[in-house]
């Protein structure tokens, strides 16, 4: 059993890592369209097939009302924090902050950035804390080494939008994939302990929210 939900994590991670990757390589549209739409397909479309073969719930990667409050007040509170590490993220990508010159200007985009951002978040902890490190944990029993596993490759799954998308070089990429890594482990921690995939979303949008809103 333990051979086989290991055999499933790599496969959904050979995949993912793969296909998204190709796709960064080879495309680029709209970010609404590569969040909203590509994403969850190439990205929960293989969870759900899985928790199909596995014969398990949406319970077991995080999607229920277990814990919500404390889910939420956690989210909330931590994604403050995360919020602050994702301005420097910004400031990396952007050699700096600009609060006056921000990409969305009225409130109908405004709401779409926070959308491209719950959909990135919804998508990606779904996979990564609901699915991989929650199935590392069963078979290792181990939370920090399922967490730094998992997270090794949720850091390294970023790696092909930080050099075919946003052209970072050495250095840049590096201290890219630090953060993400960083962010991965206060998720993983949070998830562990909250067993609901409410607060991982929440601080997810904190942390990827000002990405996007400040150009």
């Amino acid at each position: 059993m333990k051979e086989k939900t290991l055999k499933n994590v790599i496969q959904l991670y050979t995949f993912i890592f793969l296909i998204w990757g190709f796709y960064r390589f080879l495309f680029r549209l709209p970010e609404e369209i590569e969040e909203l739409v590509l994403k969850p397909i190439i990205w929960l479309g293989p969870v759900f097939y899985l928790l199909f073969k596995e014969k398990e719930n949406l319970s077991s990667i995080g999607w229920s009302g277990k814990n919500f409050f404390k889910g939420l007040y956690l989210g909330i509170g931590l994604g403050i924090i995360f919020a602050i590490e994702g301005l420097l993220t910004h400031a990396l990508k952007y050699s700096g902050i600009s609060f006056i010159k921000l990409a969305y200007t009225s409130l109908p985009v405004f709401l779409v950035a926070l959308g491209v951002s719950l959909g990135t978040a919804i998508s990606e902890e779904t996979v990564f804390r609901g699915y991989i490190f929650s199935r590392l944990l069963r078979v290792i029993k181990d939370e920090w080494l399922a967490s730094l596993i998992s997270n090794l490759g949720w850091a390294l799954i970023h790696l092909p939008i930080s050099i075919f998308v946003l052209h970072y070089d050495v250095l840049q990429i590096s201290i890219y994939l630090f953060l993400t890594f960083l962010f991965g482990l206060g998720s993983a921690f949070v998830f562990a302990r909250t067993e609901t995939i409410i607060a991982s979303i929440l601080m997810h949008v904190f942390w990827g929210w000002p990405l996007i809103l400040f150009r």
